[in-house]
């Protein structure tokens, strides 16, 4: 098993915010034993203080896998504490957004394996999916010991290559804030419709959640899903009329917003 090397050799988490932070809970709760894992995280909660890792005491001389969980803008200045683990058999995984693998390949060295990732924060509840590419030197092999640690809070899609991960970006990753603000206008309609505005936002919740778990336990598809609770000159095909409306409607709404997230990430990749 892929996590075995982990559980022999070592893992090192450099930065434990949210979503370090579900991750590690992820592997604790799959059976990674604390003792195997070293964290460095300069602002530590009670909670990771109470884990049982290695906090802050330094790294194992060749972990199997460094995993990077700082922001990109904190990058420049966290790398450097793993920089000796380069060019050695360490699989270095990312999480974040707009770093290449390139820019890693500078940092590190270019015979580094290096795989990039993009989670999401419903990880937070073991409900992540998350999108991976790696290089050369990463291989099958080091696909597949990032496939198991992001397994741990979520569902994993192995992509075509790393001209792929804008696009991850741009509808999953920052895809629970699309939803989060559905949430909300669906809300601010209500209370427009005289609901009041706790009542407006429980019922606008609600039917997200719930339309969510539907979505995710049925065989059927999302387009079919949307056709049974539609009936033919009904209330819901009245607001579908606008919503499905090829020029203002969500269809070319959410593709400019996707369109907008990728760009973002190629900006910063650069």
């Amino acid at each position: 098993m892929a996590l075995d090397d982990v559980a022999r050799d070592g893992l090192v988490l450099l930065g434990c915010g949210k979503m370090g932070s579900a991750l590690l809970a992820g592997w604790l709760e799959a059976g990674l034993l604390p003792g195997s894992i070293w964290v460095l995280e300069p602002n530590p909660t009670e909670w990771l203080k109470g884990t049982g890792v290695h906090l802050n005491a330094g790294v194992p001389p060749a972990p199997a896998v460094a995993l990077l969980a700082v922001k990109p803008q904190m990058m420049g200045a966290a790398l450097p504490a793993l920089q000796a683990l380069g060019n050695g058999r360490t699989l270095m995984v990312s999480i974040a957004a707009g770093t290449s693998i390139a820019t890693f390949e500078s940092v590190f060295g270019p015979r580094t394996p290096i795989v990039r990732t993009m989670p999401n924060t419903p990880a937070m509840v073991g409900r992540g999916i998350t999108g991976i590419c790696g290089n050369a030197h990463a291989g099958a092999a080091g696909l597949a010991l990032a496939r198991a640690l992001m397994q741990a809070v979520g569902e994993v899609v192995e992509l075509d290559g790393e001209h792929q991960i804008d696009a991850v970006t741009a509808v999953s990753g920052s895809g629970p804030a699309y939803v989060f603000h559905l949430i909300e206008a669906m809300a601010a309609g209500g209370v427009a419709q005289g609901l009041a505005p706790d009542v407006a936002m429980k019922l606008a919740r609600a039917t997200v959640c719930g339309a969510g778990e539907l979505a995710w336990r049925s065989p059927e598809t999302a387009s079919q899903l949307r056709i049974n609770v539609t009936s033919p000159s009904g209330t819901t095909a009245a607001a579908l009329s606008v919503l499905m409306d090829e020029t203002t409607g969500f269809p070319p709404l959410l593709e400019k917003a996707i369109k907008a997230a990728a760009d973002r990430g190629r900006e910063l990749g650069k």
